[in-house]
């Protein structure tokens, strides 16, 4: 049986209805044909809801479009979705268009954008409490021999732990290395009412456990969060296997926009290999601001003070850069 749903046919038909076609992608996913981005007016709301929705029950969109559209056409359809306006906290690269501050160029190339981005699944914005509803990639150039994003659903991958760790992690927030924010590993998406997991494994600075059948908290250890970060990377790569992860490889004029509270992500391997093997590659990206906060349970404050003494006791508390390296042998990045 399949972890993810098949489109929604009422949704589907309120598409077909407005001129435009959605098609499922294998094994999550979802391709958008008829829509056009370039146009100074947007889609009806109902069009809109139905696309929002089959983001939250898929992980993503990929509107494929015949030309290359605007910087302004993306970031412009950027915010039809989720709090339908743009929250940009990242860094300017100087190749970026215009100085534009709401367009984040990657590239595997530092002199055309900025290298080495997103290597372990995480979501965006994990430093924010209203983290970032949507994220937007548009593929400027596509390398030549791969180079795409995986995408791996968080509500499937929850279904597909054991129920002791279900249980588990249900119990657990945590707190970003960078900003202190606290966010539940288990939460309830706002749209489609699944449990999912999240969590960023490129910015954790410690993970807060509600103990069992008592009052009060505790923090896991260096060997705790090790093992739980494993089994997290873990879960993600059986999407592979088994049914709810995908590589993307881009096409030409693609834009996918994703529900960042959906589904993880991360650059493929050859994403982050030189022009020389691979052939220039260049995206870029948007970040949509959040509708709620992601807020932890059981009494935790949204924020913690990760630079300074545990209020928590004993265990992992690592404020700065990317917090807690839990796999010395990979790269990470925040």
């Amino acid at each position: 049986m399949s972890l993810i749903p098949n489109i929604n046919p009422k949704n589907a038909e309120i598409i077909e209805q407005f001129g435009a076609e959605i098609t499922a992608l294998s094994p999550l996913g979802v391709s958008v044909e008829g829509v056009d981005l370039s146009a100074q007016d947007s889609p009806p709301d109902s069009v809109l809801r139905a696309l929002e929705m089959e983001m939250a029950q898929r992980g993503f969109l990929v509107f494929k479009n015949r030309e290359q559209i605007s910087e302004d056409d993306f970031l412009r359809a950027s915010c039809w979705f989720g709090g339908r306006e743009l929250n940009s906290t990242h860094g300017v690269h100087p190749a970026t268009p215009g100085g534009n501050r709401h367009i984040f160029r990657l590239s595997n190339d530092p002199t055309h954008g900025i290298p080495g981005v997103g290597p372990q699944w995480h979501n965006d914005g994990s430093f924010l409490p209203d983290t970032f509803s949507h994220s937007g990639y548009h593929i400027i150039r596509p390398a030549e021999h791969g180079g795409g994003t995986e995408f791996a659903h968080q509500g499937a991958a929850f279904d597909a732990l054991p129920e002791e760790l279900q249980s588990y992690w249900s119990r657990l927030s945590s707190v970003n290395s960078n900003s202190g924010v606290v966010h539940p590993l288990v939460h309830e998406h706002p749209i489609s009412g699944r449990k999912s997991i999240w969590l960023h494994l490129g910015m954790t600075g410690a993970v807060i456990e509600k103990l069992p059948d008592e009052e009060g908290f505790r923090l896991l250890d260096a060997d705790e969060l090790k093992e739980l970060c494993h089994t997290y990377n873990d879960i993600l790569n059986d999407g592979f296997d088994k049914g709810y992860a995908i590589s993307f490889e881009y096409q030409e004029f693609d834009c996918v926009f994703i529900d960042n509270l959906a589904v993880a992500h991360r650059a493929a391997a050859t994403a982050h290999m030189p022009p020389e093997k691979q052939g220039l590659r260049i995206m870029h990206r948007s970040t949509v601001k959040g509708m709620q906060n992601l807020a932890p349970g059981f009494g935790l404050p949204q924020h913690a003070s990760i630079i300074g003494p545990s209020p928590y006791g004993d265990g992992v508390w690592e404020g700065g850069g990317v917090g807690f390296r839990w796999d010395d042998g990979i790269a990470m990045r925040n």
